[in-house]
């Protein structure tokens, strides 16, 4: 017996589906508003939802959203409307939505609708969180906002991101909701165009261009210049300049293709005000995707979580959530349960003297970077911006400083 939940705020269209439905042999749920519709989708995932979209509270179109971007639009979803133009029923297909019925609905269109929904929710599986999960108004939406912009006049976008990064939370913005999601860092094994195809309206994800070995180059390459013909979309992320990944065996004309198209993302280090709204969403994306027990975070211990440094970024953050939501004792996860797992009682602190942590806790070629660019920002004020004194203090031949300081963005 199939579960489906109808949202219609007209009573007589839900009793009606309802008696249809159920005469049928499904386990219906009924609910007359987007509020009641959340609440029957957290209390467990439907095996489909037949969902109208012009409702009082909330439309049908922004509820999709918000589960799309939640992570939890991992069951079919049937629009319904007696109003919606073409451009609606594009709109909510490119979000995630599997079919449009028109009102009055016919019960044969129904019934056939119902079936082949049916017979995608065994197999349809839940994309990451997304930026879509971020209404209100703040960086992470513009962060969406600009990507929308690009990704619709490019499949290709390069994001640029340096420690502690987003950038899988900000490319999981471009995923349509049932599509595939393919990291290429993840296999090595060759593309061909059978694979590309089966793969058809989903994304190509790469994490940090630097990683990729010489055959996942390959893929990414092959891959690239076969977007358009297969309907893929590949986002790629790194730290490193196009210079850099030339010495890692890049080859330069791919690169410039590659970083012809391209965002800076920033990191937690900058986003430390969204941290407890991240962190909240990501709670209610692991229990739908991972099974995790129900638990809601307490204003300290999101607290807490904002004011730790995060050096390994998104990745870093998510492992944390989901460790918390494992180790809670209560459904509401505390302030001490986050101390206890950022910073373990009786871990001996061996932090330097004077040296901030979210420097100590960087890769060693970023913290170096890190401190050199404070140790020539000290001298230089202590001198006057002056060269020569600079020079004879660092021990350093005056090219080279003026090099160094280059690089580090440093005048």
């Amino acid at each position: 017996m199939s579960k489906i939940l109808v949202v219609d705020d007209e009573v007589g269209i839900r009793e009606l589906l309802s008696e249809i439905l159920r005469d049928e042999g499904h386990d219906v749920q009924l609910a007359e508003n987007a509020a009641a519709a959340r609440a029957a989708r957290e209390a467990g995932r439907p095996d489909m939802v037949l969902l109208d979209i012009w409702m009082p509270d909330t439309d049908g179109i922004t509820l999709l959203k918000e589960w799309a971007g939640n992570g939890q639009l991992n069951m079919p979803v049937v629009m319904m409307s007696g109003h919606a133009t073409i451009d609606t029923a594009v709109e909510a297909t490119k979000i995630g939505a599997l079919d449009f019925l028109e009102k009055p609905i016919g019960m044969q269109k129904l019934l056939s609708a119902v079936k082949k929904a049916l017979e995608r929710s065994a197999r349809q599986t839940g994309g990451g969180l997304s930026l879509a999960a971020f209404a209100r108004p703040g960086p992470l939406r513009d962060i969406k906002r600009r990507l929308d912009q690009m990704i619709a006049k490019s499949p290709l976008v390069l994001l640029r991101s340096g420690p502690g990064s987003i950038a899988e939370l900000a490319a999981r913005s471009v995923q349509t909701a049932g599509k595939p999601w393919i990291d290429l860092a993840a296999d090595a094994t060759p593309l061909s165009t059978e694979m590309l195809e089966r793969a058809s309206g989903g994304v190509l994800w790469c994490e940090e261009l630097a990683r990729l070995s010489r055959p996942q180059q390959k893929n990414l390459l092959f891959a690239a210049e076969r977007l358009d013909k297969y309907a893929l979309r590949l986002v790629a992320a790194t730290a490193h300049s196009n210079t850099e990944l030339a010495t890692l065996g890049w080859d330069e004309a791919a690169l410039s293709r590659l970083f012809e198209t391209a965002l800076g993302v920033p990191g937690l280090a900058e986003l430390k005000d969204e941290i407890p709204d991240i962190a909240a969403h990501l709670l209610t994306q692991l229990a739908e995707s991972d099974g995790l027990p129900l638990r809601r975070f307490s204003s300290a211990a999101l607290n807490g979580l904002r004011q730790h440094a995060w050096p390994g970024g998104y990745a870093e953050l998510r492992g944390a959530v989901k460790s918390l939501a494992l180790a809670a004792l209560d459904d509401e996860i505390g302030e001490a349960d986050v101390q206890h797992l950022l910073q373990p009682a009786g871990a001996p602190d061996l932090l330097p003297a004077g040296l901030a942590p979210e420097v100590i806790n960087l890769p060693l070629r970023e913290a170096r970077e890190a401190f050199e660019r404070m140790y020539f920002e000290y001298h230089l004020a202590q001198d006057g911006s002056n060269m020569t004194r600079l020079a004879e203090k660092t021990g350093l031949e005056r090219t080279h400083l003026y090099r160094k300081l280059k690089d580090l963005g440093l005048r």
